[in-house]
């Protein structure tokens, strides 16, 4: 950690001597002794940093540099903060020369805001000087530890495995070892790559060397294989190491060669045509380069040959060409008890030991399914006799425990893989600790907290966002999290947790800086050298203002379940970088802000959850560092946002939240000129005075956005003209686009000009979600629909529309689904976006019509008929395949339909959905309908909640099968059984339900 702060402090530094402060202030000298002496302390660093974990002298010089560090970055953001003010102004002196009108000398200015003065330069000058006579005792107190001097980070040595294990000391892997030796030995399997790479996957201490050793020393294994092989790799993969490792055991002389060619030679020479297995333990390198040429050279070898590796990182195994992957997982809580109670009840009294084993199943708690750690305690608690003994153990967190087994066995896995990271990546790491166990850590939140404390090395031109999500993932690849909820269209990894195992070393190697209080904390604890605090406050618990002395903070998290001041709060922690206010049980604590908000110069990232006021204080504009904006409402009181917005100019992600009901906040004029956005979930168009209203033309450079954007207000105010000049097609990080064109109010009416702004509204060409809601003109086909060759969903609510656009021909649409439409009443093949000359056409050419559609559904036509296909001569027939690949069709509140097309007798339809559709219904009976020859090949087929066929049988209908089944339904059963059903109720709760299902998705 030390190391990345204080390289991060030398590039600031570095800065700082190149700019006008030094000259001004006079202290460039001072500021280059800095840097020297930063230099000089940097080589230190890797020692101290391992010899911090066992010697106390070390760990508080390293405490002491760490405190100047964090002063000198505080230092430099001052004057950075002071740089950026300075420039706002000069923007708004500028901008109010321009403003001639009479409208414009109307308009509200932002108050302004100073240059840095003469004062503020002495003052900055000055705390630099302080720091460099700081700096200066504690580079000759580093002189006296004798530290190895060191450049970046160096390699670490690890422990030696062999294959050698008492087997009958082993618990809980009888499943998964019976399964690598059916691999092992082909049962059940067909060669795929020969030789077959299995890898075993899993964090430290999970036992992966323990289970290949297992599998090495089972006896069908030894009869299975004439050669047998154990090489521990570790970190880095040397080659000519590895090469001479597999000659000498199998017996081969390997000491005249040297070169890596003539070692593969001679292993090739004696594995040859031979059933070969080779297990390659703890391999870290995530390059191929080292593994190719053995690849290459061990093909050579018998069909049925295996090689097992075992590493913490699914990409080692990914890049070594594994056919099967084993990702470990921990051990059941029996398993883990067995582990701990053979060696803590080893030799023990049985009487005893029933008194213990309560307290022993607690400990065991601890271990959460580690192998390692239940071994390491067992070990431990074998000669602790008496309950005080245990009960102590029991109470303590694993990294409190001064005792050295634990450090030595449990968290000696976790120290490799620690070492292994580069230093920011250990600082990102360790910054979990701030969390509490079992915390369920967003992805996204998680970087962008790391970024907002400075831990991200920037590269090249790429956005910092990157590099952070890189960070993450790599993290994630050395089992540092585990319990994964994944994106399920991308895959990317949304939610995770921490193994307590884990958290509990995190806590270690950031003792003194991240603490999480809450009602089971003890409070005795000085907070002085806090950094980063999460505060869970129990409900009408007093605030504890003891934290008040932790005058440092840079991170704070406050859970709140008590009402109190927050203006209090904020006079004591300007150092902030981290804010996050909770309000979890409506107490009234997010209700209104003070403005002493301004004072966090330093802060970068600020989340409001459950934000109860009517607006947030103007005086949150002069944050000028913040990078990271969450509001998540819990009101419908929440009216605007602030009218200096446009000052945020740092600001890269901007999030609204609405726990209830979608609100129409005021946008501010200025926005567009927030030009560093990423993220920008909603953007709300309203009010008609033009001198005042945030314009939909204020997005047309705002081309950095990316993932999710919905754009609502797009009424009688939106003109073809503004919509032309938000230039949505040059967003072309934008995934998911919602275009709202009023809020929904019933009424059908038409507004021609809809059909002009959608025009207009081009979106990016790689968009893969669209969404088009309140649309009133009667015609949706703007110029660039079948532009998005790579629109994947498509969903249209609430319109006017008398026909719909002709989509068929859009190639990767895998999901349509259209509601409450209620002017249309036929649909043919214009929907198909067949043309005319087409159907004329003569020929063996195929044309396939919504080629990859899966999903198809229509929801409350109230005035829907017909639904027509290609009923034309069989020639044309032949021509279109429709629909090749639909697997659901759902239809429901369409009262009106009475017929089906054709051609969906040759779709793979799955399931079909039939609800509230009375005339419909009649038609689709079974046998006798006249539509169901056209659905009678559907397997699955429900109306009203009834299955009519199922799995492709004829579904015999048991009342009281049905009264379980919908037992928690029974008002919509009795709804389904009325032949009338109010119709504006009904779309009223279909909006309702709509719009929950959206917002969720978006």
């Amino acid at each position: 950690m030390a190391w990345a702060l204080v390289s991060a402090l030398k590039d600031q530094l570095s800065s700082l001597i190149t700019s006008e402060f030094t000259s001004i202030a006079n202290v460039k000298g001072e500021v280059q002794k800095l840097e020297s002496k930063f230099h000089t302390i940097q080589a230190m660093l890797n020692d101290a940093e391992k010899r911090q974990v066992k010697e106390e002298a070390v760990k508080l010089w390293l405490d002491k540099l760490k405190d100047v560090s964090y002063l000198m970055d505080d230092v430099l953001d001052e004057w950075n903060t002071a740089m950026i003010k300075a420039e706002i102004e000069k923007q708004q002196k500028d901008e109010e020369k321009a403003e001639t009108s009479s409208a414009a000398k109307k308009r509200k200015v932002w108050p302004l805001i100073s240059v840095p003065t003469l004062l503020q330069h002495r003052d900055i000058a000055h705390k630099i000087k302080e720091l460099n006579e700081k700096l200066d005792e504690i580079d000759r107190e580093g002189k006296m530890y004798t530290f190895v001097l060191t450049r970046g980070n160096e390699e670490v040595e690890r422990p030696r495995t062999t294959s050698f294990v008492d087997v009958s000391e082993i618990l809980g892997r009888d499943k998964v070892r019976d399964d690598l030796v059916r691999i092992l030995l082909g049962k059940g399997s067909e060669e795929v790559r020969n030789p077959h790479v299995i890898s075993l996957v899993g964090m430290g201490g999970i036992g992966k060397t323990t289970l290949a050793q297992l599998a090495y020393n089972d006896d069908e294994v030894k009869a299975h294989f004439e050669i047998k092989v154990w090489v521990c790799v570790s970190d880095p993969f040397h080659q000519g190491k590895v090469a001479k490792e597999i000659l000498e055991s199998i017996n081969v002389q390997s000491s005249d060669l040297t070169a890596l060619d003539g070692l593969l030679k001679r292993i090739q020479d004696n594995i040859k045509e031979r059933k070969f297995f080779l297990v390659l333990d703890d391999v870290w390198t995530e390059d191929s380069t080292p593994w190719d040429p053995f690849r290459i050279a061990l093909k050579c070898v018998a069909q049925g040959s295996r090689i097992i590796v075992t590493t913490r990182k699914r990409r080692v195994a990914e890049i070594m060409g594994s056919v099967s992957m084993i990702d470990l997982k921990k051990l059941s809580k029996e398993d883990c008890w067995l582990v701990f109670s053979k060696r803590a009840f080893f030799n023990r009294d049985p009487r005893q030991c029933e008194q213990l084993e309560g307290l022993g199943r607690q400990i065991v708690e601890k271990c959460r399914g580690l192998p390692l750690a239940a071994k390491t305690l067992g070990s431990l608690m074998q000669f602790k006799s008496s309950i005080e003994e245990w009960r102590r153990v029991l109470d303590s967190n694993l990294w409190e425990l001064d005792i050295e087994e634990i450090k030595s066995n449990v968290y000696a896995p976790l120290l490799l893989s620690y070492y292994s990271l580069s230093s920011p990546l250990r600082r990102c790491f360790s910054f979990c600790a701030v969390f509490p166990k079992n915390y369920v850590f967003s992805s996204d939140a998680l970087v962008y907290m790391w970024m907002a404390q400075g831990y991200i090395e920037l590269e090249n031109n790429m956005d910092i966002e990157i590099t952070a999500r890189d960070y993450f993932e790599n993290l994630a690849i050395h089992s540092f999290f585990q319990d994964f909820e994944r994106d399920e269209n991308d895959g990317k990894i949304e939610k995770c947790k921490m193994h307590d195992i884990v958290h509990d070393f995190a806590q270690l190697m950031s003792k003194n800086v991240c603490f999480t209080i809450n009602s089971n904390t003890r409070l005795e604890t000085d907070y002085k050298t806090a950094r980063h605090l999460e505060l869970e406050i129990p409900k009408e618990a007093q605030y504890p203002e003891f934290i008040y002395s932790a005058k440092n903070l840079r991170t704070l998290i406050i859970v709140n379940r008590s009402d109190y001041m927050l203006s209090t709060l904020f006079q004591h922690f300007r150092c902030l970088r981290t804010l996050t206010l909770e309000d979890v049980e409506d107490s009234g604590i997010l209700r209104n802000l003070p403005d002493a908000m301004e004072n966090f110069i330093h802060l970068r990232y600020l989340n409001l959850v459950n934000y109860c006021g009517d607006a947030l204080p103007e005086t949150i504009c002069n944050l000028c560092n913040l990078q990271i904006l969450n509001i998540d409402i819990e009101s419908d009181r929440f009216q605007k946002l602030p009218q200096g917005m446009s000052k945020l100019i740092n600001l890269r992600h901007f999030g609204l939240g609405f726990k209830h009901d979608f609100l129409n906040i005021k946008f501010p004029r200025g926005f567009g000129r927030l030009t560093s956005l990423r993220t920008l979930k909603y953007f709300i168009v309203n009010g008609k005075d033009d001198s005042e209203r945030c314009k939909l033309g204020e997005l047309i450079n705002l081309n950095h956005l990316q993932g999710t954007l919905v754009i609502s207000g797009l009424g009688s105010e939106v003109d073809e003209c503004e919509a032309m000049n938000a230039q949505l097609k040059k967003k072309i990080n934008l995934h998911t686009l919602a275009l709202i064109f009023k809020e929904w109010d019933g009424e059908q009416i038409i507004r021609e000009k809809d059909a002009l702004v959608l025009n207009a509204l081009e979106p990016p060409p790689n968009l893969e979600y669209l969404r088009i809601a309140s649309y009133k003109a009667p015609i949706m086909f703007p110029n660039w629909m079948m532009s998005l060759t790579n629109l994947k969903n498509l969903v249209i609510g609430h319109s006017s529309l008398e026909c719909l656009p002709p989509l068929g021909k859009l190639p990767f649409l895998k999901s349509l689904e259209m509601w409450d439409i209620k002017r249309f009443k036929k649909l043919g093949v214009e929907f198909m976006g067949i043309e005319e000359s087409e159907k004329k056409e003569k020929g063996d050419i195929i044309i396939p019509l919504f080629p990859n559609l899966i999903s198809l559904s229509f929801m409350s036509f109230c005035n829907w008929e017909e639904w027509n296909g290609i009923e034309e001569e069989e020639d044309c027939i032949r021509r279109f395949t429709i629909m090749p690949r639909l697997q659901h069709l759902h239809i429901w509140n369409c009262r009106k339909l009475k017929s089906m097309p054709n051609f969906l007798r040759t779709t793979p339809l799955q399931k079909l959905l039939i609800e509230f559709c009375p005339i419909l219904k009649e038609r689709c009976k079974r046998g006798t309908g006249k539509e169901w020859p056209k659905i009678s090949h559907i397997p699955n087929i429900e109306i009203d909640e009834i299955y009519v066929q199922r799995d492709g049988g004829e579904c015999e209908f048991d009342p009281k099968e049905y009264e379980e089944e919908f037992v928690e339904d029974d008002d919509k059963k009795e709804e389904s059984n009325e032949d009338e059903v109010d119709k504006e109720e009904d779309d009223k709760a279909l909006h309702d339900k709509k719009e929950d299902d959206e917002a969720e998705h978006l």
